[in-house]
């Protein structure tokens, strides 16, 4: 164990600049799965300009304005995690109820219609496992903590180290920073810090000598749980058979629960172990607007646009997160838990796409969607008003300044390209494929930022994050129809890869230490540099859809 007495700190993070806390969190929640009815499902989603699906009422909801009889459907399935091992309360194949909805369909003219929809579907389904382990070479959880208190200023990423009046030691902006008696609280002062400056690192009850145990190796597993269902309201219809409106409005609501325990052993045989509870909860609502057209009359061809506004999300995240620290018959432990209520503003999604059927045998179809997750607002709640007419609170929020500059660093555009293609050899059997392709979210070089002043900061409970790559899907289904009733069966292959790290890269951290025994003093320079893991997240999903015609 290294023993250090910390005078000052004269460098700050020279790691790459996109590093941040909360972004990876907000990035859980933003996207969606491929996901719907089983005919929507089997030919890869690829049907905003097809229409008559129910499940194009998120997408482009001018699709249901394509209905000629009033439907209903139900569906569900299994979804199934082809890699990793199971954890805690996560299983590798979960039941999933996937969607139920319908459309009523009234004829307004010889050729027009107007259509009423109401759809329920699993937007994103988190059950999955993350397994990951390495080696450390001296790096540590706890070391990025130290080199915070190592920083000192908040902005450069550090705090200072002084005790409440509970004799507890807390990060602070600089004693004095308002006043000669004031002790603000730095922003960059995190939970896990609260926790190993807490247990780990003091070095004797002093507090003026601080020390931090490099690690060999380190063990990680998480286990996801939890959904967002989107709950849509649709009204479309159609001009003539050529032109088809559509307007949906979308409700979301957020259940996602995560469970990890990250364990490090260190080089002198003794350990930590840092066990985090966490959930958000809370719902979102948007718009979406869509149009087909049919340029040439005599041809099915189809053109559709469609534009969904962003999500705006009111959400509260909670932990419950312990640390347990063990050398020889040295036992020390401590908890922290909190909660915290902030908004999230999703990008805008924009999508245009392409039909086209051959005889009636033969659909096909193509859709493109971009979304710039680079501008995912992270807000803060700061106050709001009571409306004393309506009898009604409401909530104001300003954003969350020095996180967003971190999300335009780490995160990207995303495009996504959907092919499907629909044959039936028969009247009532239908045979179907469909492909997808979603470019990667997260900069290849993004990581975490211990050190942004930034409440998405402070409430942080672990410094593990993933830079996830492309998603490549592969679909395929089949349909049959039997008088009013249809069954439709859907497989569909996601593979994704990406990059794990336990926490953050610093370098290039000055720390000043002294000799007890002489009173010397010596600057050496730190670093704390993680090592990744290659992870997947490959998945299987087994759909079924119930439907009836009327």
């Amino acid at each position: 164990m290294k023993s250090k007495y910390i005078f000052f700190a004269v460098s700050l993070f020279t790691a790459l600049s996109v590093n941040a806390q909360e972004t990876y969190e907000n990035a859980k929640l933003a996207g969606e799965d491929l996901n719907g009815t089983a005919r929507y499902v089997g030919m890869g989603g690829a049907m905003e300009a097809l229409g008559a699906d129910i499940s194009t009422i998120g997408t482009n909801p001018a699709g249901l304005g394509l209905f000629r009889h009033s439907n209903i459907s139900l569906s569900g399935g299994l979804v199934m995690q082809t890699n990793g091992k199971d954890f805690a309360n996560g299983n590798k194949t979960n039941p999933s109820f996937d969607q139920i909805g319908g459309v009523y369909s009234t004829r307004t003219g010889q050729k027009s219609f107007l259509n009423f929809g109401f759809n329920y579907h699993k937007g994103k389904n988190f059950d999955y496992i993350l397994n990951a382990a390495n080696s450390l070479n001296g790096s540590s959880q706890n070391k990025q903590s130290y080199l915070k208190g190592a920083l000192g200023d908040e902005g450069k990423g550090g705090f200072y180290i002084d005790k409440n009046t509970n004799g507890e030691n807390i990060g602070y902006i600089n004693i004095g920073y308002i006043n000669a008696t004031s002790k603000p609280v730095a922003d960059t002062w995190s939970q896990i810090d609260y926790l190993y400056w807490n247990t780990l690192i003091p070095g004797s009850p002093t507090a003026s000598s601080y020390n931090y145990e490099p690690a060999s190796s380190y063990d990680f597993n998480r286990s996801h749980t939890g959904y967002i269902g989107n709950y849509d309201f649709n009204v479309s219809g159609n001009l003539n058979d050529r032109v088809y409106l559509g307007i949906t409005f979308g409700l979301k609501d957020v259940h996602y629960n995560a469970y990890s325990e990250y364990t490090e052993t260190f080089a002198n045989g003794a350990g930590a172990i840092v066990s985090d509870n966490r959930k958000i909860t809370g719902s979102g609502f948007d718009v979406t607007a869509g149009v087909i057209v049919r340029p040439v009359a005599e041809s099915p061809f189809r053109i559709g646009a469609y534009i969904k506004t962003p999500t705006w999300y009111d959400l509260t995240t909670s932990n419950i997160t312990t640390l347990t620290y063990r050398n020889g018959t040295t036992k020390k432990e401590r908890s922290i838990s909190n909660s915290y209520d902030y908004k999230i503003w999703t990008p805008w999604r924009f999508g245009l796409s392409l039909g086209h059927t051959i005889g009636s045998h033969i659909a096909l179809g193509l859709t493109y969607e971009y979304e710039d997750y680079s501008n995912i607002n992270s807000r803060i709640n700061d106050g709001g008003y009571y409306d004393y007419y309506y009898g009604e609170y409401y909530e104001s929020s300003s954003p969350d300044k020095y996180m967003n500059d971190h999300t335009r660093q780490v995160l990207k555009a995303v495009s996504t390209l959907k092919l499907g293609v629909e044959y039936k050899p028969v009247t009532n059997l239908a045979v179907r494929l469909g492909y997808n392709y979603v470019s990667p979210m997260y900069s290849s070089d993004g990581q975490k930022d211990p050190g942004i002043s930034s409440l998405g900061t402070s409430y942080a409970s672990a410094t593990d994050y993933t830079d996830w790559k492309a998603t490549n899907r592969f679909t395929l289904g089949l349909g049959y129809q039997f008088r009013k009733f249809n069954i439709d069966l859907a497989y569909q292959y996601s593979a994704q890869s990406g990059d794990f790290y336990p926490f953050s890269n610093i370098r290039g951290v000055n720390v000043t230490s002294t000799n007890p025994a002489t009173g010397a003093t010596t600057t050496v320079s730190e670093s704390n540099i993680a090592t990744g893991s290659k992870v997947k997240n490959d998945r299987s999903q087994l759909l079924l859809t119930l439907g009836y015609r009327f």
